[in-house]
């Protein structure tokens, strides 16, 4: 969110920022008013135009904000280089973590996308492609070197990423299980379903299989 000249600095915008996830997550784009985000805040209304001009262009902020923080952590987290398989258990380590760690953002990111008007929607769908690209570059990495035998990487990487981003809505910190048992439990399941190939002829009727193909993209 770019701070406009006169407004009264960081420690503001940030709680501004923190207001609107929990007001977001909790009552809904729709339902929020900028009235009930300055008093969440303790400033006049006025004020919060110091630092958006209107609520769409807070939203796309918060949303696009959360999405270059996530290439970016996600950029520093992968190797540079290594086997595909310890490439795919580092992205898998770092999705879950990140996702586990910022539940409010993650939940906005896909709820309120509906939300988003035409020109911002199209911007964040296209970060959101570049970040299912990194993965499939793993997936098809690892196919060509004989690591993974995928029929699909494409249907593969929705599938990985379906799963992984999931955790947020059920996942509770003070449940049984940690972030880190969390992270070995998913990376079985996905290092599993790369090593796993063709599925069973069986499992998948014809007709039904091209119809799965056509609908993802």
């Amino acid at each position: 969110m770019a701070r406009i000249a006169g407004s009264s600095g960081p420690r503001t915008e940030e709680a501004i920022r923190r207001a609107g996830l929990s007001l977001i997550a909790t009552h809904g784009y729709a339902a929020m008013s900028l009235r009930q985000l300055a008093a969440e805040v303790g400033i006049q209304q006025g004020s919060l135009y110091n630092y958006f001009r209107n609520k769409q262009e807070f939203l796309f902020d918060l949303i696009r904000g959360h999405m270059l923080d996530l290439h970016a952590a996600l950029d520093a987290a992968l190797l540079a280089e290594g086997t595909g398989e310890e490439r795919l258990t580092r992205f898998t380590e770092f999705h879950v973590a990140y996702h586990v760690e910022r539940p409010q953002e993650v939940f906005i990111c896909y709820s309120e996308l509906r939300s988003l008007e035409p020109d911002n929607l199209a911007a964040v769908v296209a970060m959101r492609r570049d970040y299912e690209r990194k993965l499939g570059d793993i997936l098809d990495h690892g196919c060509a070197t004989g690591e993974f035998r995928l029929a699909d990487t494409r249907m593969a990487t929705l599938a990985i990423l379906a799963m992984l981003s999931g955790i947020c809505t059920w996942y509770k910190p003070e449940g049984r299980l940690s972030t880190t048992a969390l992270q070995e439990i998913f990376t079985g399941m996905v290092l599993a379903l790369a090593r796993g190939g063709e599925p069973a002829a069986a499992a998948v009727a014809p007709r039904r299989r091209g119809a799965l193909r056509a609908g993802v993209g």
